[in-house]
């Protein structure tokens, strides 16, 4: 061997350029060189509100798909869920970005001098009842078919929201929709080909799967509730109400649900807390073990540089 300046053939990566790491110490802002001025007649606290909403939905599904790291039925499909996870993340980024720049104000205070850029301090930093994303996401994953049934179900109606947002009023909802669009288009489709190759598979995929819309289907009917905040900003032209999208929502659910042979399930919906949902920021239990999980370096180390 050469001889060398260092002691090791490692020490060489230690010092100087950052950029090396997986996890640098110098992420751009994901909406560098975007206007982000809000459009006239949208209220910012408003529009940061709905973006907090779609983007939390987007992070809880992200965190519990990425507990299938290595744990999927084969290697093809534990990249498949990794890949749709890192999607879900990239999303979730630009609209907790798109929240922070339309109102700073629901960003949480850190200790100063942190280093953590404005988005990364929403979803680390933000206490359970501040999250707004639907129960559905936070649900524990169950079994394989149960992740894909709930991963129709989200996707299915994260798609139609998204293809109408893509015409947002507020053209950084647009063109964070309509890269999304791609995205979940694929996510829609992986998952329909999954429920429909189990419930036709053997009896045990079939009994998998049904169990499955029984666990998925009880918070379905909160995907459909339009909020205060959504219905606001669908009237302005930004946001989009899921009332309006509930319709076609049901169409092609029961068009997958067709071609596997199986059926609605009847099973009582789990009903808002005192008229309140995820949305509201009333969640399951389950959303503080997932937070518990998703946050614990970021709170040990709030100054930390990754």
């Amino acid at each position: 061997m050469d001889d060398q300046d260092h002691d090791s053939v490692y020490d060489g990566l230690l010092g100087g350029d950052d950029s090396q790491w997986a996890f640098g110490t110098s992420f751009e802002d994901p909406l560098a060189g975007v206007d982000t001025t809000v459009p006239d007649g949208v209220d910012r606290t408003a529009l940061a509100a709905y973006c907090l909403m779609l983007g939390d939905d987007a992070l809880v599904a992200s965190h519990r798909l990425s507990q299938w790291c290595s744990r999927a039925p084969d290697l093809e499909d534990d990249i498949a869920l990794a890949n749709i996870a890192l999607d879900l993340l990239g999303q979730a980024r630009l609209l907790l970005a798109r929240a922070a720049a339309a109102d700073p104000a629901v960003v949480p205070a850190l200790p100063e001098g942190s280093p953590v850029p404005p988005e990364d301090a929403l979803a680390f930093f933000r206490d359970q009842d501040a999250f707004r994303n639907v129960r559905l996401v936070e649900q524990v994953n169950g079994d394989f078919a149960a992740t894909v049934v709930r991963l129709l179900v989200l996707a299915t109606w994260r798609l139609a929201l998204m293809q109408r947002l893509a015409t947002s009023r507020d053209p950084v909802l647009s063109a964070i929709a309509a890269k999304a669009v791609k995205e979940i288009t694929y996510h829609r489709d992986y998952a329909g080909r999954w429920v429909v190759t189990l419930a036709q598979g053997t009896a045990e995929s079939r009994r998998r799967v049904q169990a499955g819309l029984a666990t998925v289907w009880p918070l379905r009917w909160e995907l459909d509730r339009d909020h205060a905040v959504e219905a606001e900003l669908a009237e302005v032209g930004v946001g989009v109400r899921p009332s309006s999208v509930a319709a076609e929502v049901d169409v092609l659910l029961d068009q997958v649900l067709g071609v596997a042979d199986l059926e609605r399930p009847d099973v009582k919906p789990i009903g808002a807390h005192g008229g309140l949902t995820g949305r509201d920021g009333r969640h399951t239990e389950q959303l503080g073990l997932v937070l518990a999980e998703l946050q614990s370096v970021a709170r040990v180390h709030p100054q930390g540089r990754w």
